[in-house]
């Protein structure tokens, strides 16, 4: 079923057709009339806006939500504390990747998933039969997102928290200019950020809201091609590009920190999961490419004539003045510096192995809990 942002009109207003491809069918702004370079400028030096609305939501209640929940990813939810988000390995039976999903422990009983394309509603369903638990998927909610290292000055006058006090993966329900919403501290872009969750009445004001405070601060609404080439920059994973699904371990994918390895209970995948530890046929890593454009994704990625690996997202970063990619390619052509060609149906060039994430100011690297401050 097709979905809209209640922001549509304000993205048309923006520049946006809203007629490239869409995202767990919602259609998204991808450009406005702004240069998406411009965007991310403001996204490093100030702030910018972005409507991440399509994102896949679902409440999760009942006594045995935890339960149920803890029987589906690898990461062990009953040490998941209250205001607290985690993302976790979800896999099937045989231990590959079937989703990207995060989960927010709002109560005792009480869960927000944000999960990707993926196998999450069947493997909710499954899990749920006979439990009192209470799944419902959440289309009215939307989520806006501020990113920049403005984002907390922007807020904090018109929150109900002390803003600054929220830890990174932290969300709590609160008011934003006197209206309910959730904020959790995070984003996409690896920079200090917040995301807003608000009923669709209530986001378009809030959207307008925060564009007429941050002007003083230099915000811009920012597009999906800003979101992209931030995301990249920052080595942060898209489901299923560097995660395709039902053909990746996570340790394929550098995700071995969304795996609790001493977790007790049962999971989807678990034995398979860990026994698959080690025996990584590829490695999630980065290039810096010898292009002066976006070299292409699925683009193989050769060394003396041998296929080692393929890129599996890319950009040309003005802002680094690099064009940049993520790739898989085998462990022993992984190494930081190793040189290798990039050969695709449109471009083709020399390519060396680098360190991810390419731009890190808050040091994500791969795991949230890591970001202090």
């Amino acid at each position: 079923m097709m979905r809209n942002s209640i922001l549509n009109d304000r993205h048309a207003t923006l520049g946006s057709s809203l007629d490239g491809d869409k995202w767990n069918d919602m259609a998204i702004p991808w450009s406005y009339h702004t240069d998406p370079n411009e965007e991310t400028i403001a996204v490093r030096s100030r702030a910018a806006l972005f409507d991440v609305s399509a994102l896949n939501l679902v409440d999760v209640t009942g006594t045995d939500a935890e339960a149920v929940l803890n029987a589906m990813v690898a990461k062990d939810i009953i040490k998941l504390k209250v205001n607290t988000g985690i993302i976790a390995a979800e896999m099937n039976e045989a231990g590959e990747l079937c989703d990207d999903i995060m989960i927010i422990r709002l109560g005792a009983n009480e869960f927000k998933i944000s999960h990707g394309s993926g196998k999450t509603p069947d493997n909710l369903s499954k899990l749920s039969a006979g439990k009192n638990i209470k799944v419902q998927k959440d289309d009215d909610t939307h989520v806006l997102s501020l990113q920049g290292p403005k984002s907390l000055e922007i807020l904090t006058p018109h929150v109900g928290i002390i803003l600054s006090e929220l830890p990174y993966f932290g969300f709590v329900k609160t008011t934003l200019f006197g209206i309910h919403v959730i904020i959790g501290r995070g984003g996409y872009a690896a920079e200090r950020g917040y995301e807003i969750y608000s009923s669709a009445k209530n986001t378009v004001t809030i959207w307008d809201k925060i564009l007429e405070i941050g002007k003083p601060f230099g915000i811009m609404p920012a597009s999906w091609n800003c979101l992209e080439l931030t995301r990249v920059e920052a080595a942060l994973q898209f489901f299923p590009f560097e995660m395709p699904e039902g053909d990746t371990t996570p340790w394929e994918a550098g995700l071995g920190w969304a795996i609790d390895s001493d977790k007790a209970a049962e999971y989807t995948g678990k034995a398979a999961a860990l026994k698959s530890k080690g025996q990584e046929r590829v490695k999630q890593g980065g290039l810096v490419c010898q292009s002066a454009t976006a070299v292409e994704a699925g683009a193989k990625i050769m060394k003396n004539g041998i296929e080692v690996g393929v890129v599996t997202s890319s950009s040309y970063s003005q802002y680094l003045m690099q064009s940049i990619a993520m790739m898989h390619i085998k462990p022993e052509y992984s190494a930081i510096g190793t040189e290798v060609e990039i050969v695709g149906k449109i471009t083709s060039c020399k390519a060396r192995v680098a360190q991810t994430p390419f731009y890190d100011p808050m040091r994500l690297r791969t795991y949230p809990e890591r970001v202090k401050g």
